[in-house]
C-alpha cells in the first residue's frame, strides 16, 4: 500500500524552517474524534511520523518512547505519534499513554502533506520538535535506526531550556493589564445582579458540520453566567469600558475597537472546581469576529486560584486587582485555572471593529442558535 524511505539528515522532503510556526490542523487521535493541534502549546511537542507499527522500525520507535515516557509528562513535553497506517487502529497496536503520549490517525496523509510528506508511495520516517509557541524547535531523521531517532528526541529535549526561559529572562504574555475600570460600587451591584439569580450553565463553541455549535462539558469548562439585562448598568458597564479600556488598547495595539458584543456577570464556583482549560476565543466561524476579550475580575482577594494563564508564554499567572481587567488578543491560548476556594465573579464582554462586524454578519447563519453568548474552545 505504501512504501517508507528512509530520510537523511538533510530531508529529501520539504520542511517547515527551524523559527518558523507549524502548520495548525484538527484530526481524529486516539482519544478525540476532532483533536485542535493549536490547544498543546506551552510545552515542547514531538511530533513523530513514525508511519507503521506494522513493521519493524514502528514499533521499535513506539517502544523505545515508552521506555523513555518520563519525559513526556504534558508538563516539559508531550509526544504525539502520527500513523498513516488502519491496520494500527484496527488491530490496536498502537494506543495513548497518558499523560504525554498521544498519536493522530493520518490515513488520508493530510497532517503528512501538511510537513512536507505527501507522496503516498514513498513515504519519509522523521520528528519534528515543535517549541511552547508551536514553533518549529528541531528536526530529526530516523535513517532506519529506530533507537538512535528516538535517543536524539530524548538528549535534544533533555537539553532544552525550561518553557518560558528560553531568552534567559520570563517572557511575558501580551497582555494589557487595566486598573480602575470599575468602582468598587460598580463591582459590587454587578455581583448581587448575579446573586439575584437566573444564571445558568456556560458552554463553548465548537464547530460541527459546518455549524457553530454550543455544546456542555464540565471536564473542558465548568461555570455559569448570567447576562446583564438592566440597560441602566449594562450601559454604566459599556461607559466604562468606553472610557479606560478602549484608548489602552488603541495605544498599545494601533486598533481601535468600537463594538462590543455580550454582557454577562460569569461565576467560576470553588465548591465545583469552577475553571476553563485552554482555548482561544475565535477557532470557529461563528467568532471569527472577536479581536480582544477582556476578564474583569469583581473580586479580587475573596477567592482562592481562579487565575489567568497564557500556555504559549510560560506559567505566569495574571489576576487584577478588583475592579482591574487583562486584556488580551482573542487568538491567544489562554485558560482560567480551577478556583480552589470561594467564588469568582468577572465581566466578560468581547470588543471588535466595523471590519470585524462584516465578518460577523456574513456568519450569522452557520450560528446554529443564533447566539454568541459563549466562548469558542476545543
Amino acid at each position: 500500500m505504501f512504501t517508507v524511505q528512509p530520510s537523511t539528515k538533510e530531508f529529501t522532503i520539504r520542511l517547515p524552517a527551524v523559527g518558523t510556526p507549524a502548520p495548525w490542523f484538527t484530526a481524529r487521535s486516539t482519544s478525540n474524534e476532532k483533536y485542535r493541534f493549536d490547544t498543546v502549546a506551552g510545552r515542547y511537542i514531538v511530533l513523530c511520523f513514525f508511519a507503521t507499527a506494522g513493521d519493524e522500525t514502528g514499533r521499535a520507535t513506539l517502544a523505545a518512547v515508552a521506555r523513555h515516557r518520563r519525559i513526556f509528562d504534558d508538563v516539559h513535553a508531550s509526544f504525539f505519534g502520527v500513523s498513516i497506517d488502519p491496520e494500527d487502529e484496527k488491530s490496536g497496536r498502537v494506543a495513548e499513554s497518558m499523560p504525554g503520549i498521544r498519536h493522530f490517525w493520518d490515513f488520508d496523509q493530510a497532517i503528512s502533506r501538511q510537513f512536507g510528506n505527501g507522496d503516498p508511495q514513498q513515504y519519509h520516517r522523521f520528528s519534528v520538535i515543535l517549541d511552547e509557541r508551536l514553533c518549529v524547535y528541531a528536526m530529526i531523521a530516523f535513517m532506519n535506526d529506530a533507537q538512535a531517532h528516538v535517543a536524539k528526541l530524548v538528549e535534544v529535549l533533555g537539553a532544552a531550556p525550561a518553557v518560558g526561559t528560553a531568552l534567559g529572562i520570563q517572557v511575558p504574555a501580551p497582555v494589557l493589564i487595566v486598573p480602575r475600570v470599575f468602582s468598587a460600587d460598580l463591582c459590587r451591584r454587578l455581583m448581587e445582579h448575579y446573586n439575584a439569580g437566573g444564571a445558568t450553565d456556560s458552554g463553548f463553541m465548537r464547530e460541527i458540520d459546518g455549524k457553530t455549535v454550543g455544546i456542555y462539558d464540565y471536564g473542558h469548562k465548568r461555570r455559569t453566567d448570567k447576562t446583564i439585562e438592566d440597560e441602566a448598568l449594562k450601559k454604566e458597564c459599556m461607559g466604562r469600558i468606553h472610557a479606560c479600556v478602549i484608548p489602552e488598547i488603541r495605544k498599545a495595539f494601533q486598533f481601535h475597537a468600537n463594538r462590543i458584543e455580550r454582557h454577562i456577570v460569569a461565576c467560576y464556583d470553588g465548591e465545583t472546581g469552577g475553571h476553563f482549560r485552554p482555548h482561544r476565543d475565535n477557532t470557529t466561524k461563528g467568532t471569527a469576529h472577536r479581536r480582544f476579550a477582556v476578564s474583569l475580575v469583581l473580586n479580587s482577594g475573596e477567592f482562592a486560584g481562579g487565575l489567568l494563564r497564557f500556555p504559549e508564554f510560560g506559567q505566569a499567572t495574571y489576576n487584577p486587582p478588583a475592579g482591574g481587567a487583562v486584556v488580551f488578543s482573542c487568538s491567544l491560548l489562554h485558560e482560567a485555572t480551577a478556583v480552589t476556594k470561594g467564588q469568582r465573579y468577572v465581566y466578560l464582554p468581547f470588543l471588535y471593529d466595523d471590519a470585524a462586524a462584516a465578518i460577523r454578519e456574513e456568519n450569522q447563519g452557520l450560528l446554529s442558535s443564533g447566539d454568541l453568548n459563549q466562548e469558542s474552545a476545543e
